[in-house]
């Protein structure tokens, strides 16, 4: 039995106990379902051969060495990572286009006697979906940016507003990326694909007559571009901007980066990638303190000398709307948390119309 997705939405109530993603390795790496699990028909290698084979000699003996190829990794699967599931198990089944890799691996478990289910259209139909919202249709939101200089809490504050009840989109989050030139994080950045997944599945969820805080981000985090649809529509919305004093931001800059800090060998690395822009000797003078310890100093002089003055050429090219501006004098928790009052009465003043 087939299933068809036709909104976003439906991924949270899917009548599946697992989806398995059918697809071979790297093709699940770029992107895949919510939840969904790996276990390929076909290795890479196998793909590449059965699809060579297709092309170049005959497409009977393609399918013959192909189907025999899914027999035993369908095996393997059941012999591992299904050895466990009981009688009443409800798989979901997709591979590229619903055809014959999730096919032939929905048939083998529908005659052990589970209730499988196929995605129609296979994972080309959940793409189609994330493209229409992302890229083809104007968004039905109500976005208010928070903007703000390096080293103002911005993320520490989305997150306290979501507790807070209100509606957020952490880019940053979503892309894995600090979204400055020494924003790299552990595991690296999704793929674009998958970065779009998991912002489309963000956006379905969210309320269109609420409004929703979005950092105010440049049309990249990292190397991942915010799609047309999203940057379109943050461009034009109103904007609050969250102010501190510089020794507050480079003791929060020093204690939000200590992970970088901590690791000289990244650090190194990091700062010389600000040659081109900042040349070497103010990027040897970073070394020198990094090298010193001297962390927050560092924190300090990278966002006078490169980020502070990025921030204001950036502003120049685009066309915010002026913003309601609120001043942290604290960045720690306590200080977030007192100033959290006059934050969101400002919002609340962006987002009326």
């Amino acid at each position: 039995m087939k299933l068809t997705l036709s909104d976003l939405g439906d991924l949270a109530n899917l009548p599946a106990d697992t989806v398995i993603d059918a697809r071979s390795p790297s093709e699940y790496a770029e992107d895949h379902l919510p939840g969904a699990i790996n276990l390929p028909s076909l290795s890479d290698a196998e793909r590449a051969e059965v699809g060579t084979i297709y092309v170049q000699q005959d497409r009977f003996l393609a399918r013959k060495i192909g189907a025999a190829h899914v027999a035993r990794n369908v095996a393997a699967h059941l012999e591992g990572p299904l050895a466990d599931k009981p009688g009443g198990w409800r798989p979901l089944v997709y591979c590229w286009r619903g055809g014959q890799r999730s096919g032939a691996f929905a048939t083998i478990l529908s005659q052990i006697g589970w209730r499988v289910r196929l995605l129609d259209g296979g994972y080309r139909s959940y793409r189609r979906l994330v493209a229409r919202l992302l890229h083809d249709t104007p968004l039905a939101l109500r976005p208010v940016l928070l903007d703000g200089n390096t080293g103002t809490a911005k993320t520490r504050l989305l997150g306290l507003l979501a507790d807070r009840g209100w509606q957020v989109i952490d880019l940053e989050a979503l892309a894995n990326h600090r979204g400055s030139a020494l924003g790299a994080q552990d595991g690296g950045q999704p793929s674009q694909k998958l970065f779009e997944g998991r912002l489309a599945q963000v956006i379905a969820r969210l309320d269109p007559a609420r409004p929703v805080v979005i950092e105010a981000e440049s049309s990249k985090v990292g190397e991942r571009i915010l799609p047309p649809s999203l940057w379109k529509a943050m461009c034009a919305a109103p904007v609050v901007e969250v102010t501190a004093p510089l020794p507050e931001r480079a003791r929060y800059l020093a204690h939000a980066y200590a992970d970088i800090a901590g690791d000289t060998a990244q650090l190194s690395q990091q700062l010389d990638l600000l040659r081109p822009l900042r040349g070497h000797k103010q990027v040897d003078e970073w070394h020198a303190m990094a090298e010193q310890g001297a962390l927050t100093s560092l924190a300090a002089s990278l966002v006078e000398v490169h980020y502070d003055p990025g921030y204001e050429r950036a502003r120049k090219r685009t066309a915010l709307t002026p913003p309601d501006r609120v001043t942290l004098e604290r960045l720690d928790d306590d200080g977030l948390q007192s100033a959290l009052p006059r934050l969101e009465a400002a919002l609340i003043r962006a987002a009326t119309p």
